[in-house]
């Protein structure tokens, strides 16, 4: 039996409605450059993308951009309904880009997608509920030759179990009541480096260079840190090892750590045969 969602579970997609109203060119051009720069090519001309938990559907329309043949999927019907509205603003009518509902942890779902060029999950499986379940799943998803991307949350021990609680009590709090909460994290959060900043003579500039990477919102992206739930961590050793397991012929093809700090680690794997 595979598992569900909890019920005090975050509504990712009503956050990502939210920022959607921040995606500019700027932000696009941003998301373009890192989705490029982490898959290490100059387009995706030819290629097919498929995009697991598309959240707003930025990355989704990056690939696009990028020359991409897009699919994009999410359980949520929020984050849906802005990938749609972000194809409707850019690539209005394409039918080289699909959105739909569905979930990496349907597992009759999951087998009729096919398989891609690019499998992308960037910061999605840890937020399922079954985490290991649907790293296991999402590797049959690529093409030999392809790749797959993930982003997942680093394991800080006692740090993450600490995270867990809060972020779990967070969601069950009436809403009128979670800023109750919300605020003291986004004082832990951001209070020292704006303070820092302030004093080095460059107000929020930390927060700025926030966005500049992937195109992204620090407040959107503090909103999903203290929602963010479910929640599951690992340590790049087991993550590797995970894969180095599989019988689906993976290498590493490019690693980026958090630092051992909170946040995720970035992987993407090559599948070689």
């Amino acid at each position: 039996m595979r598992k569900k969602l909890p019920k005090a579970s975050f509504e990712f997609g009503k956050n990502w409605t939210k920022f959607l109203a921040l995606v500019d060119e700027t932000r696009v051009v941003k998301a373009e450059k890192s989705l490029a720069s982490l898959l290490e090519v100059k387009d995706l001309q030819g290629k097919t993308f498929l995009d697991v938990g598309c959240g707003s559907g930025l990355f989704s329309l990056a690939a696009k951009r990028l020359g991409a043949r897009v699919r994009s999927f999410d359980h949520d019907p929020h984050s849906v309904a802005c990938a749609v509205q972000l194809r409707c603003r850019f690539f209005a009518n394409d039918a080289d880009w699909s959105i739909e509902t569905g979930s990496i942890l349907e597992e009759a779902y999951v087998k009729s997608l096919g398989q891609f060029d690019v499998v992308y999950a960037w910061g999605v499986l840890h937020h399922t509920g079954a985490m290991w379940q649907a790293l296991h799943d999402i590797q049959f998803l690529v093409k030999p030759g392809g790749k797959l991307v993930i982003a997942i949350y680093n394991d800080q021990g006692r740090a993450s179990r600490c995270w867990a609680v809060i972020k779990e009590t967070y969601n069950r709090l009436p809403k009128a009541v979670k800023w109750m909460l919300l605020c003291p994290v986004f004082l832990r959060l951001w209070g020292p480096t704006v303070t820092r900043d302030l004093l080095a003579g460059s107000p929020l500039r930390t927060w700025s260079d926030h966005s500049s990477e992937r195109g992204m919102s620090p407040w959107t992206d503090v909103l999903d840190w203290v929602g963010g739930y479910p929640f599951e961590v690992a340590k790049p050793d087991a993550i590797f090892e995970f894969y180095r397991r599989s019988q689906c012929g993976f290498e590493m093809a490019h690693f980026k750590t958090c630092g051992g700090g909170r946040g995720c680690n970035e992987f993407v794997f090559a599948k070689v045969t």
